[in-house]
């Protein structure tokens, strides 16, 4: 008999998938299982892998799931859940599940497998979202250190705004992955709701524009712009803790966003509460929604993510040495991507195959084995010897271009790299002030966006050094 009752749920299956994405079906639906179903008082119990998983269905797809029910066992259905609680020790919890005031009718000619597309905005607005198109949940390797930042991602781009993760604060140290999880929410709710105003801005680009403004006496115009989005994805803000300006104007607003229930993500590289200059006000509104903790990746997501990056680019690289990069490269997914970049170039130009013998010579001459902290000193160094300039030339006032590039460089990754202020950076780089090093950062961000020999030559310096998270 239970064997029919399955066969029914599979039906109600079927139905959702005809009126979800193929993704919301992977996500949320396949993970359920079948548990009983009982004639006497007609109630369904399915497994779910969590309260999390339990809360969402219930918020977000009970009419849809009350539908199917309908639909496929003809006859009401009180829909009971068995949520596993402890998976090592198999503990689990039943609750009775919440009743619909009303049940959803699909509108299946609607597109009902596909995103809604501009014609069902009556007005959209163009803007350029500035998000990384290669940085996409797909491409985004799940493993034990990112399963709940990447589940909750992944809800907030289908339904930004709507949930309790608003604002969702994402902290982890450098090269964890937290720039390409933030990118990936802001694709994936591009893709889902294309009428949308979806923006990702770096802290760095954020204050240059507000400088400007400043500059330019159109500060009001700056925050009306910003308080127009629908979607605000910040990244590293970090690098406003020591501009109160910068930080007074984001709060207000952060508040019009937040009033108005529109989407907010931030991402750093701590915790609110080690945010020292941020002001209490603005780190409770940091603190009301999720914050997510996003770890360096063990050895075993390094080997998967380096394998997802082989087949994606085509290259043949022995699992042995994956397998070696994974276990050397100190949990950082920019150091693997620098590395291989590297083990690439190598095999180019001195026309050789990829072998233990080869990753060994890369990765000695790669890590940086001591444990001293990086300083202005190692990255101006690293960066002169790469590209063949005199350190005197950073230094000097000349305007060739060759200098100014080396010159910016030097400045982005010692803002990138280092807790010093854009102003003492300065000082120490030619005697420069802070808005020329916040000028520098942003022309080399947008350089690295379009040159892809330039990424090349900058992830050859940044795996030069190692850094300490």
């Amino acid at each position: 008999m239970q064997n029919k009752h399955k066969a029914l749920w599979d039906n109600c299956l079927q139905l959702i998938r005809q009126n979800v994405n193929e993704q919301q079906f992977k996500t949320w639906f396949e993970p359920i299982v079948f548990e009983s179903y009982s004639e006497e008082t007609s109630a369904l119990l399915l497994q779910v892998p969590s309260a999390y998983f339990y809360e969402y269905l219930e918020q977000y797809y009970i009419r849809l799931i009350y539908w199917a029910l309908t639909q496929s066992f003809k006859c009401g259905v009180k829909l009971n859940y068995r949520i596993v609680t402890d998976k090592i020790h198999k503990i689990v919890q039943d609750v009775e599940g919440g009743q619909p005031v009303q049940i959803d009718v699909p509108q299946t000619s609607r597109r009902a497998n596909q995103s809604p597309s501009v014609l069902d905005a009556a007005m959209p607005q163009e803007l350029d979202p500035q998000l990384d198109v290669q940085k996409t949940f797909q491409t985004f390797i799940e493993g034990d250190s990112n399963k709940l930042p990447r589940t909750v991602g992944l809800s907030i781009a289908e339904h930004p705004g709507e949930s309790t993760f608003n604002p969702f604060f994402l902290y982890g140290p450098s090269g964890c992955g937290k720039t390409h999880l933030i990118n990936a929410i802001g694709v994936h709710s591009k893709e889902m709701y294309p009428q949308k105003r979806v923006l990702y801005v770096s802290a760095r680009l954020f204050q240059v524009q507000f400088t400007d403004a400043v500059r330019r006496n159109t500060t009001n115009d700056f925050i009306n712009f910003y308080q127009t989005i629908d979607v605000l994805i910040v990244d590293d803000i970090q690098e406003w803790a020591t501009s109160p300006k910068t930080l007074d104007t984001f709060f207000h607003i952060f508040d019009h966003l937040f009033r108005l229930g529109k989407q907010i993500i931030l991402a750093s590289d701590r915790p609110p509460v080690d945010l020292d200059g941020v002001k209490d006000r603005l780190l409770t509104r940091f603190s009301c929604g999720l914050i997510a903790e996003l770890e360096k990746p063990n050895t075993q997501l390094c080997v998967d993510i380096l394998m997802a990056k082989c087949r994606r680019d085509g290259l043949k690289i022995p699992a042995d040495v994956i397998q070696y990069i994974a276990t050397t490269a100190n949990g950082s997914v920019r150091d693997l991507d620098g590395v291989v970049n590297s083990l690439m170039a190598y095999s180019i130009v001195y026309n050789s195959s990829v072998d233990m013998r080869l990753a060994e010579r890369v990765i000695k001459r790669a890590v940086k084995v001591d444990n001293h902290p990086l300083t202005i000193d190692d990255i101006i160094e690293k960066v002169c010897s790469h590209f063949g300039i005199a350190q005197q030339h950073i230094f000097s006032k000349s305007r060739k271009r060759d200098y100014v590039q080396v010159r910016q460089l030097s400045m982005y990754l010692a803002q990138k790299y280092t807790k010093m202020p854009a102003s003492r950076i300065g000082q120490l780089i030619g005697g420069r002030d802070h808005s020329t090093v916040l000028h520098s950062c942003n022309t080399i961000e947008q350089r690295l966006k379009v040159d892809k020999a330039f990424q090349a030559d900058v992830s050859s310096i940044e795996v030069s050094f190692r850094l300490k998270s």
